[in-house]
């Protein structure tokens, strides 16, 4: 044993220049970074405390300096592109505004195991560390990587259930029918008291207004700044309406008290990226959900309109009730709008043209029209279907009480419905018998290709078929409305837009005459 004598030197301790040490130190910029995922009334608590909690604490610390709370309020913490705070803090983190950063979670960091990885990893780097208090998880800590690899893929994956359990709960409300309305901007509409859309009253005389407004000739864009003239708000609050937002109303099936669910989807729970559904996943069509504001066969006729307009964008740039009626006699295209001398008032004067009059080499030689003389020989052609009045709106009426073709129409288009039905149950039973058994894929393949062929031209029958009932519905509208405009007119003596709308087909330059082709098939010759 050992026993020699061991002598250990205990260096003097100048606790004066420790302390003067001590205070040299500078303190950690410190921030902390807040979440919740939606703007409900209990999470809206949680985030205010997180902030609360978060400021309070960080001043507490002595050694630390209070840099901010960064927080972003109802975002979805699965991909951090749109988060706003939490990328101003990875940015002030990186310029060196930040040395540590205060979360309570990982889940509240991200639910991205990719991203926070990535992130902690760049902040590492810069020698910044996050402490995620839940987790207790110190960034800087050499067992840090492991452990926020396990946690952030658990945060991951409870992201992915929590999706899942929300589609499931959206595709359930689907099935059985139910609906809802983003009410802060939806005109018309409020949410009831049983929970389902109410109509309000005021709001729906407007979107009355504005299909009137279209099926009397009105273009999109005047209905949207005769909307804006009158200062009436737009379905988000704001001043001034757009073509987009009346285009939207006027194309709602759910003002006509349907209502198609599903027609976006997300593409996956971690980018959240939201697509228009054009036949990826199932669409759930909820006829008679509420009560309607339109009647069907208006809402009908406007789609109809709305497709017929489509075809001619470049007639309808102009706002004027004559676009797409005045027809060139020789080549059978729209007349234009143009005003010679616009910039004075005795001499300026409105003249439509054959559009095709300066396009290509073989121009156009039709005569052009002055819109006081279209409306003065309409005004002639009024005059002589007024000499036959009754019996012209009599035989209106007969054909408008002969409902056999539309009802012989819908009645095969309801019966394809039933066949694509059919169709798509076969092809799921195909899919399921494929999955749970083994078969020959080669016979499978062509099979399924089979269905999807006969499914293809069930649709393209059924396309067909809607657009010939839409077009009988416009039809007998336009008859129905031809009679009551015809009745109420008294005389050709003014000339009166709405009128005009409701009795002209269309008219066509002639070069000797204007002929004038009525919503009820009659054509009157006016010479000029």
């Amino acid at each position: 044993m050992n026993n020699a004598k061991r002598v250990t030197v205990w260096e003097p301790i100048d606790i004066q220049a420790m302390c003067e040490e001590e205070s040299e130190i500078p303190k950690l910029k410190v921030a902390a970074y807040a979440r919740v995922s939606t703007e409900q009334d209990e999470q809206q608590s949680s985030y205010e405390a997180q902030v609360d909690y978060y400021g309070k604490y960080i001043r507490s610390n002595p050694a630390w300096e209070f840099v901010g709370i960064y927080a972003d309020e109802g975002i979805t913490g699965t991909n951090t592109k749109k988060r706003d705070g939490f990328n101003r803090m990875i940015a002030d983190a990186k310029a060196g505004k930040i040395d540590l950063i205060l979360t309570k979670s990982i889940s509240r960091f991200a639910r991205n195991t990719v991203d926070t990885l990535q992130t902690v990893r760049e902040l590492s780097a810069l020698k910044i560390e996050v402490i995620f208090e839940k987790e207790g998880i110190r960034t800087l800590d050499k067992q840090c990587e492991v452990m926020l690899t396990i946690m952030s893929s658990l945060a991951q994956e409870e992201s992915r259930s929590i999706s899942e359990n929300v589609r499931w709960g959206m595709q359930k409300s689907m099935q059985d029918g139910n609906i809802s309305l983003p009410y802060k901007r939806f005109l018309g509409y409020r949410k009831g008291e049983d929970g389902r859309p109410e109509i309000v009253p005021e709001e729906a005389e407007i979107i009355r207004d504005i299909y009137k407004m279209f099926l009397d000739g009105k273009t999109i864009r005047t209905i949207a700044d005769t909307l804006t003239e009158h200062g009436i708000k737009t379905p988000g609050g704001k001043d001034r309406w757009s073509v987009s937002t009346i285009k939207s109303i006027l194309s709602n099936e759910k003002y006509k008290g349907d209502a198609l669910r599903q027609k976006t989807y997300t593409v996956d729970y971690l980018s959240k990226t939201v697509r228009k559904n054009n036949g990826e996943v199932k669409q759930y069509y909820v006829s008679n959900s509420h009560d309607a504001i339109i009647d069907e066969d208006t809402f009908n006729l406007v789609q109809a309109e709305l497709e017929r307009r489509s075809n001619f964008r470049s007639a309808l740039r102009d706002n004027s009730m004559f676009s797409t009626k005045i027809i060139c006699g020789e080549c059978g295209y729209f007349y234009g709008r143009k005003v010679l001398h616009s910039n004075s008032k005795k001499h300026r004067k409105v003249v439509w043209y054959c559009n095709h009059r300066y396009d290509g080499d073989e121009k156009c030689a039709s005569p052009s029209i002055s819109e006081s003389d279209i409306k003065k020989y309409y005004l002639e052609a009024l005059e002589k279907l007024l000499s036959n009045k009754d019996s012209y709106i009599t035989e209106c009426q007969e054909r408008l009480e002969n409902e056999d073709v539309l009802v012989q129409l819908k009645e095969t288009r309801q019966q394809a419905e039933i066949s694509l039905e059919d169709l798509m149950a076969e092809i799921q039973g195909v899919v399921h018998e494929n999955a749970r058994k083994s078969q020959d894929q080669q016979k499978y393949r062509a099979k399924f290709n089979k269905f999807v062929q006969q499914i293809d031209e069930q649709k393209k029958r059924m396309a067909v078929l809607k657009a010939e009932e839409l077009k009988l519905v416009g039809m007998r509208e336009k008859l129905h409305r031809f009679i009551e405009t015809l009745k109420n007119c008294k005389d050709a003596t003014v000339f009166k837009e709405q009128e005009w709308n409701n009795l002209v087909e269309r008219a066509v330059v002639k070069t000797e005459s204007l002929d004038f082709e009525f919503k009820n098939g009659e054509r009157i010759k006016i010479t000029i």
